[in-house]
This record gives structure tokens, sequence and C-alpha cells, in this order.
């Protein structure tokens, strides 16, 4: 997870969707440049989440912000009663500084402390790897559509009791 001094990891707010909307365009467009085509980015987030829907769908769920003193910089969020984690976006500058670790070490904490064992997760290919280091397994590749077009992703899931009967 790395020393992020400067980091804040709290509970969505209603007034952080429009923000919340932006990392999310901007890691499609800028964070997964590598991984997926234009066509593909552009399918996946046409534009930035209208903020009243995207408000309501961040609500939905157990949703975590990461913030600095400059504002949020990362989000994730579990649907505890499908136990799916659901959405998982950083800032491409904020890329491998250790955001999505401490997002994550709260989402998977917050899963445990709802008494949940196992998460499924639909990881685009550029979150997969992350995932994998967090002890995720990949149960299968698949495609889904988005505007008419193919996207590749991987269906994960995690044991949240794996290695605890060893203990």
């Amino acid at each position: 997870m790395g020393g992020r001094p400067d980091l804040v990891i709290r509970s969505y707010r209603a007034n952080d969707a429009k923000a919340l909307g932006v990392i999310f365009h901007r890691a499609v467009h800028e964070g997964a440049a590598a991984r997926y085509s234009p066509k593909e980015r552009r399918a996946w987030s046409p534009s930035v989440p209208d903020t009243a829907s995207w408000r309501a769908r961040l609500a939905e769920a157990e949703t975590v912000v990461a913030e600095t003193p400059e504002g949020p910089v990362g989000f994730m969020s579990l649907d505890v009663d499908r136990r799916y984690l659901d959405l998982a976006f950083v800032l491409p500058e904020a890329m491998g500084t250790g955001v999505a670790g401490s997002l994550y070490a709260v989402i998977e904490s917050r899963a445990r402390a709802s008494g949940l064992t196992r998460l499924t997760t639909e990881a685009s290919l550029l979150a997969e790897p992350f995932f994998l280091r967090q002890g995720w397994r990949v149960v299968r590749r698949q495609k889904v559509e988005r505007l008419g077009v193919m996207l590749s992703n991987a269906l994960m899931e995690k044991d949240l009791n794996a290695g605890e009967a060893a203990a």
C-alpha cells in the first residue's frame, strides 16, 4: 500500500458524484489506454456520467473515496447484497501510488464486517493484475458488450476465508 500520508479513505458523500464521474471517465480514457482501443474506451465511457444517475448508482453500494487535500483521487464500490466489487477507479496520475491498495483494504474490511466470505468482480485488463496481487483468482475470461462494442475482461473471485483454516 505504501506511504501516502496525505491520503484519507472515507465513505462516499452525495456531493462526490460529479468528481467521481470525472475520475471514472479519465481512468477509462487515459488510464486504460494501453489495454483498450479508442473505440473500446468510447463504448465503455462515452462521456462523463450524468451526475444525478451516477449519484444514485454510487449511493446504492458501499462506496469509499480516496481523497488528498486537492480532492478525490479514486473510489471503489461494494454491492454487499450481490457480494460484488462493482467499481474500482483511480485517476491516471494516482495509479501506482498505493491509492487502489488503500481503497481495497477498506472495501475488504467492510466486506468481512458484513459477514461476506466471498467476493466477485469483473476486472478490466488493466485492473486484473492488481486483483491478482490482492489474492483474487480468474474464474473465466469473458467479453461484455458496451454500446455494440465487445470489451474483454475477467470474472474474478476471492475467498475471504482462504488461509484462515491454516491458522
